[in-house]
């Protein structure tokens, strides 16, 4: 059955993936809710298109920078305690959108909320990778991350809900103030989940040995090619993601002149085709396997670009492409929570899947600046092309030269430090 896993997890488990799946959903909820008000915000504060940009770039920025933060925060003081933290953190800051009155102002809280964001993906997923056994470890994973679209539906009905009953000089503040409801989160985690064994093992023989790593460990020889090909391949999943996502609709609309893309049944189909991507990529990583989830969404995601800037096609078949958008463009991330959980040590996997991750997400983040810069030259299809396509490429490398983890029992620095070759080859059912 599709969710044999969960019946396995012991008590903590259940409610480490609830947690951790409100959470993900809570945080896609709180920042695509920006998406839905930016032509409200541009129309009551004159805002510029550019200026539109730059909060959408900035929040982003800052996510890279919290969720390594979080990740080395979560190695010295446990995955629970942080969570929970950065849960309260981008709630805080969410709702205090709610009240700015300015560009200025609102620059400086979707900063802070960037923090945030950034690192409650980091500590919660891998908070759910260190709960459940290597056989199920994508799946759970990657169920999580399907929060995601759920998050998103959420705040696409609130929109609407909310502009329909509200003027809209209070309703984009109104879908901020819905951030407060994440703090409820904070206290259920608080009360009811606690660190995984895994974890506490670890920090105990810190303790017993008088050990502390530094947060530079993830850069010391026996790790850095991991690190370094793992933030590249965060780099290009990203890069494309963001390149895609960011530009495709205005060259549909823009340059094919189709009109189904400002509709709110192409948003539901990109949505249900992203949503349905989150499960089958979490079930493809743990039956093919890490690396061939990567590769085989990787080529669909290069398909879509094509097919949306190559092929003539009308309104009707823009629509029904807006699932295998969603569907390629969201199933390549489902299995990376467990695939970075599995590359890093204990000791140090908060902070590696931290800044791998994060790293991806600031360097992805300038792509769609980049693609708008490029248009100029070559147009806008071409430049979507190239840098996508680009960044795809560079997953598809960067995830050949990683070494496959599916079946692999979490490894510590202890065990790489007596066989540096158990990174490449211990390939083992975790108990």
């Amino acid at each position: 059955m599709a969710l044999d896993w969960y019946k396995e997890l012991d008590t903590n488990g259940k409610r480490v993936f609830k947690a951790s799946f409100l959470g993900w959903g809570i945080d896609a909820l709180d920042y695509m809710v920006y998406t839905f008000v930016i032509a409200t915000l541009m129309k009551l504060w004159g805002m510029s298109a550019g200026e539109a940009g730059i909060l959408g770039t900035v929040t982003l920025l800052f996510s890279a920078i919290g969720g390594w933060g979080a990740g080395i925060l979560a190695d010295r003081y446990g995955r629970v305690r942080v969570l929970e933290a950065t849960v309260l953190w981008f709630s805080l800051c969410t709702v205090a959108t709610g009240f700015t009155q300015n560009f200025e102002q609102i620059f400086i809280t979707r900063a802070l909320q960037g923090l945030g964001f950034g690192g409650e993906w980091a500590v919660g997923s891998v908070l759910m990778g260190e709960v459940i056994s290597s056989a199920h470890r994508g799946k759970a994973v990657g169920t999580v991350q399907s929060g995601w679209a759920i998050g998103w539906g959420v705040a696409a009905i609130l929109f609407a809900l909310f502009f329909t009953v509200f003027p809209e000089q209070w309703a984009w503040r109104a879908l901020f103030w819905v951030g407060a409801i994440p703090a409820l989160l904070a206290l259920y985690i608080r009360l009811h989940v606690r660190d995984p064994e895994i974890f506490t093992a670890a920090k105990a023989r810190e303790e017993k040995t008088a050990t502390r790593y530094s947060f530079w460990t993830i850069f010391s020889p026996s790790v850095l090619k991991t690190t370094v090909l793992a933030a590249l391949l965060c780099t290009g999943i990203q890069g494309g993601y963001y390149g895609v996502t960011t530009w495709l609709p205005t060259y549909v609309k823009t340059v094919r002149h189709l009109s189904v893309i400002g509709t709110g049944g192409y948003l539901l189909v990109i949505i249900l085709g992203s949503f349905c991507g989150y499960l089958v990529g979490a079930w493809l990583t743990d039956k093919l396997g890490r690396r061939a989830n990567v590769i085989i969404f990787a080529i669909l995601c290069c398909l879509a670009v094509y097919f949306y800037t190559q092929v003539p096609l009308n309104d009707t078949s823009m629509l029904i492409m807006g699932f295998p958008l969603g569907f390629a463009a969201s199933g390549i991330f489902s299995g990376m929570g467990a695939y970075l959980t599995e590359l890093f040590p204990t000791e140090i996997r908060a902070n590696g899947q931290g800044f791998t991750y994060n790293f991806g997400r600031g360097v992805g983040a300038l792509f769609p600046t980049l693609i708008g810069f490029l248009s100029q030259r070559m147009g806008l299809g071409m430049a979507i092309g190239v840098f996508a396509g680009g960044a795809y490429v560079l997953a598809l490398i960067c995830i050949v030269m990683l070494p496959e983890t599916k079946g692999r029992a979490l490894i510590s620095l202890g065990d790489l430090k007596r066989n540096p070759a158990v990174a490449a080859s211990a390939v083992q059912q975790a108990k």
